[in-house]
C-alpha cells in the first residue's frame, strides 16, 4: 500500500484525535452528573428506607404510654394501694420484655417514679424525680410528650415517649436505638437523624451525636460541616473525599433523616469509561470517514454505468406504470357494474315488498266495499256510514306501509315511542277482520295501560303477517283456530301467535326468515323477513318456536 495517501491526509487525522480529545471530555463530564443524578435518586431511596425502618421502631411503641394511661395497676400504684407496687414492678417488667422496650416506668403526680421495669436493677429508675424532664412536662401539660437526651441513671441516649394516666400520673417508654444503628452502620454510607436545630440525634457515627450541622465552614467544635460543591456532591469539611447526600422526614415531630454515600469511586469509573468510549468511538469514525473518502473517488467512475441503470429502469417503470393505471380503470368500471347490478337487485326486492304489505289492506278494502253495497240494498246508511270510515283509515294504511317500506329498503327507522298493546292487537285484527270470521280467535284479556317500545303501524305490520300466515295455513282444516299467548316480564314483553296447521315444513325450517323461501305457490317468502327486520329495529325479536302440532311464532318487544 503506498503512504502518499497517508501522508497527504495527515492534518485530517490531526483533526481526529484533536476531536476526540474535546469528545472524551465532554463524555467524561456528562458521566458525571448522570453518575451523580443516578447516585442522588438511589441515596433517596436508601434514605427512605431507613426512615421507614425508624419510623416501625417508633411506632412499635407510641402508643404503648396511651394504652397504659387507664391501666388499673398503674392507678392503684399512684393511689398507694397496698402491695400495688411491687406488683406494678413486676408487670412492667414483664411488658419490657415482651415488647422489647429498654426501660419503661410510671410517674406519680408529685413527678417520683413509683414503678419501674428495671427495678431489680441496681441503677433501677424507681424512687428518681423526673418532675423537671420535658417529656413529663409535656405529658403533664397535653396529654402526650417525647423528647430525646442521654438518660441521668443509664447515661445512655434514647427518645422518651410520655403519656398522662388517668390519675395525674405520666408513663414513660424509653426508646434507644442501638440496633437501628448498627444496621445503618453495616449497610453503608453514613446515616443520621437531625432535630428541628440541626443536632444530631441518632447517627452510624456515634461521634457525631448531638453535633450540630452545619453548611459551609464551621470553626465550632461540635459541629460536622457539609460544604456544597455545587453539583450536587458535599464534602465533609476539610476532606477530600464527596457525597451525595439527600434529606427525608421521619415521623417524630421535626426529626429529618440525611442520607450520605460516598461517589468518589463511581464518578471516577464512570467519567473513564465514558471518556474512553467517547475517544474510542471518534477515533474509529474519523478512520472510517477517511476510508470511505477514498472510496468516494472510485465509486465516482461508477456513476455514469449506475445513472444509464437508473435511465433504463425508469422507462420500464413508466410502461408498469401505465399498465397499473389502465388496469384499475378496468377495475373501477367493473365494480360500478356491480353496484348498479346491486341497485337493481335492491329495487326489485322493495317492490316486492310493497305488493306484499299493501295486498291485505287492500283486501280489505274490497271486502268492506262489497259489503257496504249490501248494506245499501238493506237501507242501511248507518252501517255503510261505517264500513266507508274503516276503508278510509285502510286507505291511509296502506299509504302509511308503503312510506315505512320505502324507508325499511334505505334502512332508516322512525323515532321509538311508547304505544299501547292493546291497540296495536286490535289495529291488527281490524286488518284481518273479514279473514278471521270462518276461524276462531282466542285472544287474551290486556290491561290498555300495558305499554311497550315500537311504532304501532310497524308492530300491526308484524301481527297482521303473523295472523295472515295462521290462516293459510288453517284453509281447509277442520278444527281453524288461532291462539294469542302473553306472558310477562320485568322488562320484556312477548306475544306468542299459535294456529292449529299443518306446522312448519322441516324443508323451509332452516331458512325460514331468508327472502324468497316459501312453501306456498303464491307466496313471495317476503312477509317473515320484513318482520323480522322490523322487530331488530325495534329492538326486540321474531322466533319461532318448536311445537307439536301447529305453528308458533314469538314477538318479543322492550317494556315501555
Amino acid at each position: 500500500m503506498s503512504l502518499r495517501p497517508l501522508i497527504r491526509g495527515w492534518p485530517w487525522l490531526a483533526g481526529v484525535l484533536l476531536l476526540a480529545i474535546a469528545a472524551a471530555i465532554l463524555a467524561g463530564a456528562l458521566a458525571q452528573r448522570r453518575t451523580i443524578a443516578q447516585q442522588q435518586i438511589e441515596v433517596t431511596q436508601d434514605a427512605r428506607l431507613r426512615a421507614a425502618l425508624l419510623d416501625s421502631e417508633i411506632a412499635r411503641f407510641r402508643l404503648l404510654p396511651l394504652t397504659l394511661a387507664n391501666d388499673r395497676d398503674i392507678s392503684a400504684a399512684i393511689a398507694g394501694t397496698g402491695a400495688a407496687r411491687p406488683a406494678l414492678n413486676r408487670k412492667l417488667e414483664a411488658l419490657a420484655r415482651v415488647t422489647g422496650a429498654p426501660a419503661i416506668y410510671v410517674v406519680g403526680p408529685d413527678g417520683w417514679s413509683i414503678a419501674a421495669s428495671n427495678w431489680r436493677s441496681p441503677r433501677a429508675f424507681v424512687g428518681i424525680d423526673y418532675h423537671s424532664r420535658p417529656y413529663v412536662r409535656q405529658a403533664e401539660a397535653r396529654g402526650e410528650g417525647s423528647h430525646f437526651a442521654i438518660g441521668s441513671v443509664s447515661q445512655r441516649p434514647g427518645l422518651y415517649l410520655a403519656a398522662r394516666t388517668a390519675t395525674g400520673g405520666v408513663t414513660v417508654i424509653k426508646l434507644e436505638f442501638d440496633r437501628i444503628e448498627r444496621a445503618w452502620a453495616r449497610s453503608g454510607g453514613i446515616s443520621f437523624v437531625q432535630d428541628a436545630r440541626q443536632r444530631i440525634l441518632v447517627t452510624s457515627r456515634p461521634g457525631w451525636r448531638f453535633a450540630t450541622v452545619t453548611r459551609g465552614t464551621a470553626p465550632a467544635r461540635r459541629t460536622v460541616a457539609l460544604v456544597p460543591l455545587g453539583d450536587g456532591r458535599v464534602r465533609i469539611g476539610g476532606a477530600r473525599a464527596s457525597y451525595v447526600a439527600q434529606m427525608v422526614p421521619v415521623s417524630q415531630p421535626g426529626w429529618q433523616l440525611v442520607q450520605m454515600r460516598p461517589v468518589d469511586r463511581a464518578v471516577a469509573a464512570a467519567r473513564l469509561f465514558a471518556a474512553a468510549a467517547a475517544g474510542a468511538s471518534v477515533l474509529a469514525l474519523g478512520v472510517i470517514a477517511w476510508a470511505m473518502r477514498q472510496r468516494v473517488l472510485a465509486t465516482r467512475r461508477r456513476t455514469a454505468e449506475l445513472e444509464a441503470a437508473v435511465a433504463e429502469r425508469t422507462a420500464d417503470l413508466r410502461r408498469e406504470a401505465a399498465e397499473r393505471a389502465l388496469s384499475d380503470a378496468r377495475g373501477a368500471e367493473l365494480r360500478e357494474a356491480l353496484r348498479q347490478a346491486n341497485r337493481l337487485a335492491s329495487l326489485g326486492q322493495i317492490t316486492a315488498s310493497v305488493a306484499h304489505e299493501t295486498a291485505q289492506p287492500v283486501a280489505a278494502i274490497r271486502t268492506y266495499a262489497e259489503t257496504s253495497r249490501m248494506l245499501l240494498d238493506r237501507d242501511e246508511p248507518d252501517e255503510v256510514r261505517a264500513n266507508l270510515r274503516t276503508i278510509a283509515q285502510l286507505a291511509d294504511r296502506v299509504g302509511v306501509v308503503t312510506a315505512q317500506l320505502r324507508a325499511f329498503s334505505r334502512r332508516q327507522t322512525d323515532e321509538l315511542r311508547p304505544v299501547s298493546l292493546a291497540e296495536v292487537i286490535d289495529g291488527a285484527l281490524l286488518i284481518v277482520r273479514e279473514q278471521l270470521k270462518d276461524a276462531v280467535l282466542d285472544r287474551p284479556a290486556i290491561d290498555p295501560a300495558l305499554m311497550v317500545v315500537g311504532g304501532k303501524v310497524r308492530l300491526e305490520q308484524v301481527l297482521v303477517n303473523l295472523v295472515q300466515n295462521a290462516l293459510d295455513a288453517l284453509a281447509g282444516r277442520a278444527e281453524r283456530r288461532i291462539t294469542l299467548t302473553l306472558v310477562e316480564e320485568e322488562s320484556r314483553v312477548r306475544l306468542r301467535v299459535a294456529d292449529t296447521g299443518p306446522g312448519i315444513d322441516p324443508a323451509i325450517a332452516a331458512g325460514l326468515f331468508t327472502p324468497f323461501n316459501t312453501s306456498r305457490a303464491a307466496g313471495l317468502g317476503l312477509g317473515l323477513v320484513i318482520a323480522q327486520d322490523i322487530m331488530t329495529d325495534l329492538g326486540g325479536w321474531l322466533h319461532h318456536l318448536p311445537s307439536a302440532g301447529g305453528a308458533v311464532f314469538e314477538i318479543g318487544m322492550r317494556r315501555a
